[in-house]
């Protein structure tokens, strides 16, 4: 090999060819990431808007997990549906119907005018996010050479979490915009996505899509563009893989059935969904979404110090999955894996024992109003748990009295005087402090591992005529999962208190590193086929072993 020349890679199938790394590719992967950075910042922006659209539009609980829950739902769906449109016509035009439709649903929030237009808003902005979270990594995977796929696709992963700090800081920046702060941080949003609309008019069609229509001579033409060099050799790959999927796909015609009857795929699969499933049951959404919310319920007045804290969150988020990045290639999947789980089951009881804390200690009520149905509640912490009832105080006195969800005012400003102060969603504590230190700890040891992993666990153990349902169907039970977590930890915590659904968080964990431990092997460093043999070994603790033997 010549100095300065390119190594010979391996391809799955022992074809050898020469990797050249033409600028062109990170052009392509910054537009394609775009859609990671829309899916990062509408997670992000929620949290913070929310503190305030439940005050501009007097939002019950129920109202408020609506909002956040429909953009998940819309792209659940829509993530399934996507694969049928990128089947028919393209992951380019795709993505260009992604990034218009996010366009028109954030344009149309930031004129909401009422809570129907914000819920219309919402579903429309999630058909963005669905299409764009199953297509974006697809497309770069088959654009990408082989020596920089891993990188590159990891990398919208780097994007979601860069999209969240980025919402969190336009949240701090337009919380004390008042009252129409909420239709700069909601609408904001348009811009990123018409720019990767105007920039993928003039980025190619993905070559293996090409390819799989028979258009040989664009798909060669759009690889000698990418790559910049000879692609003989890739080409013949990509030609090969593509008629076995196409032998497969007419011997089985109902892929998941043939699937689930293959005991080595059924038991990769429930690794993959798994996976999915316990990463959003150990509460990640939870915390994204309701993080100045959280920050809020634990005792802090202040909205914007509580969006600003939220900030500090996405921060610490974006700054540890890039740890995960430089660490997968270094221990492992699945010692990454497990010490995340550790780390987050020990901070979700941690953030348990804060709001516990907090309700043993809840303020009494001193000096009760009577002949209002409030009047019944002796803490704090069971006066805001209470509907339509709030907290008011001062130094010296304290009362629960009812509040006008629709009215600007309330009944303690209003009848007892303006030094009072009225909370209807948190008590004053001491403990508030635990809520921001378990939140930032959480996601420290979520991020580098339980963020990434099972995306990445799942593009790899899979075989080839199996792998593009593998993933639909794990990631369909990651936004299943995600539209049930982000819909029910409000309510949940009006039934069981904010306590009581940290520790069923933490709970979830605890079952998770038991998973883990018992049927995730580690992939790092082996081949596809290595990896695929595993699974055709019974099951056993450590089943690391197994993939060494």
């Amino acid at each position: 090999m010549d100095e300065g020349e390119e190594p010979l890679l391996q391809s799955e199938s022992g074809i050898k060819y020469r990797a050249n790394n033409s600028r062109f590719v990170y052009v392509l992967a910054f537009f394609s990431t775009i859609g990671g950075f829309l899916f990062g910042y509408d997670t992000g922006v929620v949290s913070g808007a929310m503190i305030l659209l439940a005050d501009v539009f007097k939002l019950h609980h129920v109202w408020q997990e609506l909002i956040i829950s429909v953009t998940v739902g819309a792209a659940a769906i829509f993530a399934m549906i996507g694969g049928v449109i990128n089947e028919k016509f393209g992951r380019k035009r795709t993505i260009l119907v992604a990034s218009f439709v996010f366009t028109l649903g954030s344009l149309l929030l930031g004129v909401s005018f009422n809570k129907e237009m914000l819920l219309i808003g919402r579903i429309i902005v999630g058909i963005g996010i669905g299409l764009a979270s199953m297509t974006v990594p697809m497309y770069i995977a088959e654009c990408s050479p082989s020596n920089l796929r891993g990188y590159l696709v990891t990398l919208n992963n780097g994007a979601i979490t860069f999209g969240q700090l980025a919402a969190s800081i336009i949240d701090g920046l337009f919380s004390s915009v008042k009252p129409n702060g909420w239709r700069y941080m909601l609408g904001l949003a348009a811009i990123p996505a018409i720019i990767q609309f105007i920039g993928f008019f003039f980025l190619p069609e993905s070559p293996r899509w090409l390819f799989a229509r028979n258009r040989d001579d664009e798909a060669i033409a759009v690889l000698r563009q990418i790559r910049n060099a000879n692609v003989d050799d890739e080409i013949h790959e990509i030609k090969t893989n593509i008629e076995e999927d196409k032998n497969v796909r007419t011997s089985r015609r109902f892929l998941l059935i043939q699937m689930l009857m293959d005991s080595t795929v059924r038991k990769a699969l429930i690794v993959g969904c798994g996976l999915q499933l316990f990463q959003q049951l150990s509460g990640i959404n939870t915390v994204m979404y309701y993080s100045a919310t959280i920050i809020k319920m634990s005792g802090v007045e202040d909205e914007k110090k509580a969006i600003w804290l939220a900030a500090v969150t996405a921060a610490v988020n974006f700054l540890f999955t890039l740890v995960g990045i430089y660490l997968v290639e270094k221990i492992g999947r699945r010692l990454l894996t497990i010490s995340s789980l550790v780390g987050v089951t020990f901070s979700l009881a941690f953030l348990g024992i804060g709001f516990q804390l907090s309700s043993i200690h809840s303020a009494t009520v001193n000096n009760p109003i009577p002949d209002t149905h409030c009047s019944m509640y002796t803490s704090c912490t069971k006066c805001i748990s209470a509907e339509n009832c709030g907290y008011c105080y001062n130094s010296t006195f304290s009362t629960c009295l009812p509040y006008i969800k629709n009215s600007t005012s309330n009944l303690c400003q209003s009848k007892i005087g303006d030094t009072f102060k009225f909370n209807e969603d948190f008590c004053p504590t001491k403990y508030s402090w635990i809520a921001l230190v378990g939140m930032i700890v959480y996601l420290i040891f979520f991020a580098p591992g339980m963020g990434p992993m099972p995306w990445t666990i799942n593009a790899e153990i899979y075989p080839l005529w199996a792998r593009s349902t593998g993933n639909a169907v794990a990631t369909s039970v990651n936004w299943i999962s995600n539209l049930i977590i982000s819909m029910t930890f409000l309510s949940l915590t009006d039934a069981i208190t904010k306590y009581g659904a940290f520790y069923l968080y933490t709970s979830f964990a605890l079952i998770a590193i038991i998973f883990v431990s018992l049927f995730v092997p580690e992939t790092k460093g082996k081949s596809l086929e290595e990896i695929q043999n595993v699974f055709k070994k019974s099951w056993t603790p450590c089943g690391s072993r197994r993939v060494n033997e």
